[in-house]
């Protein structure tokens, strides 16, 4: 469901917005607000996990787990996620996509770094040849067939640091006929440079990433859709705020030594609304309980 929701999606004529999450408040957070398409941030994966930074620290282990159970908080809204190169040769990359598509994720894109991967938006960056990018994709999109899946197969080049724009490009059209569905070039830094991906990739949908204060300009979704992008992820868009307001509330303790002020007078109830307790008092009221009539 989640997957054909998602090509439906790309065929409109609207720029898709995905919001970056990184756990389960995230995506409720998200889904409630009423985005059509979520984010799962790599990124923020590992480092809400793992406490790490992204330097190719996850596995397909962490990362599975954290898609999977936020693709699945709500299965009719498609979520995007980061599966890195993939972790592995090309029979990992095949399981890969086997297991995010199992396990309800809509889309997925992987890269062409070598498997000591970095943040997109680090320097020094290390690439794969465009040979072995192309059978990481070959191989999803051999292992999409056998299960006989609608999963959105991303093609992400990081060449533009160290080879330039046109190599990235290059990599992206290979990557599409090998059978990638949308392309993604990370760390673009121009005007110039985004508007030649999105020309010269078209008609096929591009992905553009929208770190906060990131090497990419801080365009806006119209400007994005303007030069010809499809899919715009901001993967900042929580975790950043949620450390700063953590960050804030614990000097807060330390200082008043009460949480009181940071919670903003929010009861524990009506954080667990958020979560979803509404959904649950009313299957328990369907069903003839009276478990949740005091909560």
């Amino acid at each position: 469901m989640a997957a054909r929701n998602l090509r439906d999606l790309l065929s409109g004529p609207d720029v898709l917005l995905c919001p970056g999450v990184y756990d389960g408040i995230s995506g409720r957070i998200a889904i409630r607000k009423g985005f059509k398409c979520l984010y799962m941030t790599g990124a923020g994966t590992v480092g809400s996990r793992l406490g790490c930074p992204d330097i190719g620290v996850a596995g397909l282990t962490d990362m599975l787990a954290n898609a999977s159970m936020i693709a699945n908080l709500d299965p009719k809204v498609p979520l995007i996620a980061d599966a890195d190169t993939g972790y592995g040769g090309s029979y990992m990359c095949a399981r890969t996509l086997k297991m995010y598509a199992l396990g309800g994720v809509a889309g997925l894109h992987i890269e062409d770094q070598v498997q000591a991967k970095r943040c997109g938006h680090l320097g020094g960056k290390e690439l794969v040849s465009k040979e072995e990018f192309v059978m990481r994709i070959k191989a999803m999109a051999i292992a999409r067939k056998e299960i006989n899946s609608d999963i959105v197969i991303i093609a992400r080049s990081d060449a533009v640091q160290s080879n330039g724009v046109e190599d990235a490009i290059d990599r992206c059209k290979a990557a599409i006929e090998a059978g990638a569905d949308a392309a993604f070039i990370e760390g673009i830094t121009t005007k110039e440079e985004a508007e030649k991906v999105a020309e010269e990739l078209a008609p096929t949908p591009v992905l553009l990433n929208l770190v906060a204060n990131g090497v990419t300009p801080a365009w806006n979704a119209a400007q994005a859709q303007e030069m010809g992008f499809k899919i715009c992820i901001y993967p900042c868009a929580s975790i950043v705020p949620a450390s700063l307001a953590i960050g804030k509330a614990l000097d807060e303790l330390i200082q008043d030594g009460t949480d009181v002020k940071s919670c903003e007078g929010v009861s524990p109830r009506e954080s667990f609304m958020q979560m979803g307790l509404a959904d649950a008092v009313i299957l328990d009221k369907m069903v003839g309980s009276a478990t949740f009539n005091k909560v």
